[in-house]
């Protein structure tokens, strides 16, 4: 019977032992409730704790930066532009026993920060122009359309007064006095995204295609009118190469034919009548043949040759 009660103990021992115990680690802090009422001081620091068990609860909070998602939403400009804006942010537990008391848990601190945030970038945003939400800096914008009489527009556009990393920052320090309440350390406000609404974008996205197809029909144009430029010079380089190689060619053919004459001339005066005769029987050939039928008279100089020929009389055997 005492053995059965000593193990009993034992038992109670360990259980209570087990129940009371409890680990911090190092991405953790813990507030103890007791009935619901937070007491003692947060465990911020890792290691093992103990509490009285089943009266006593452990509430554990997270120690490493939390992440807030903002829910986009349309939000006027200053200057009646109806934007697409979706941002985030990223806060951490400060203060856990405060953050306990007031919104108990993360569930209910990312409700808390759908209110001030969304609020903080909503009157940030419609008080400042497009432009300032858009852009940094007046830094020069990079853009082809510089060159198609759109340059006054854009240098107008890039008069960047605060810019949009100053109105994050403005949205933050706007949002940190309000969330310190909470036991909450906002850590940084950025905006994800920046986009026209769905009606506003069409009309954008026609201007714009209507401004390449602008630009697109005068690069085209221009290409045209170089591609002109260029067959010209072609067929000017063509007509000056064809005419000096003309040129060159009556330059060799004049001087071959004065060649010629010139060999025909020294061979004509060393035997002339040699040259004419020869030169007829070359007539004779061309003109002369079987199929040929010529009238002349007798007394024609053509024939001048045929006439004169006196065939060699044969001669007489002994």
């Amino acid at each position: 019977m005492k053995t059965k009660i000593i193990i009993g103990l034992i038992v109670l021992g360990l259980i209570a032992f087990f129940s009371s115990a409890y680990v911090v680690d190092e991405t953790e802090q813990v507030v103890i409730t007791q009935f619901g009422k937070a007491i003692g001081k947060p465990k911020t620091e890792p290691g093992l704790y103990f509490k009285l068990p089943i009266v006593q609860h452990a509430n554990y909070f997270p120690k490493n930066l939390l992440e807030w998602d903002g829910d986009p939403g349309q939000i006027p400009t200053l200057d009646k532009t109806y934007i697409w804006v979706d941002t985030f942010a990223r806060w951490k537990i400060v203060d856990p026993l405060k953050f306990f008391q007031t919104v108990n848990n993360v569930v209910g601190a990312q409700a808390r920060l759908d209110d001030i945030l969304d609020a903080a970038v909503r009157n940030l945003i419609t008080s400042y122009p497009l432009i300032e939400t858009v852009r940094k800096s007046s830094r020069k914008l990079d853009t082809l359309e510089s060159g198609f009489g759109t340059s006054e527009k854009y240098e107008i556009l890039t008069n960047v007064q605060l810019g949009r990393a100053k109105i994050m920052e403005e949205i933050k320090k706007q949002a940190e006095p309000k969330v310190e309440a909470f036991g909450i350390s906002l850590v940084d406000v950025k905006i994800k995204r920046v986009n026209y609404v769905e009606q506003v974008r069409k009309s954008v996205y026609a201007r714009m295609i209507a401004e390449r197809k602008q630009m697109a029909e005068k690069f085209r144009s221009e290409g045209e009118g170089e591609a002109r430029k260029i067959e010209g010079e072609k067929e000017k380089d063509l007509k000056k190469i064809t005419s000096e190689a003309y040129m060159k060619a009556q330059e060799i053919k004049g001087k071959a034919d004065a060649e010629a004459t010139h060999i025909y001339a020294e061979a004509f005066g060393k035997d002339p009548e040699f040259y004419s005769f020869v030169k007829t029987l070359d007539v004779y050939k061309n003109i002369m043949d079987k199929d040929s039928t010529l009238v002349l008279s007798t007394d024609s100089d053509f024939l001048m040759y045929l006439k004169e020929y006196k065939p060699s009389k044969p001669e007489k055997t002994r």
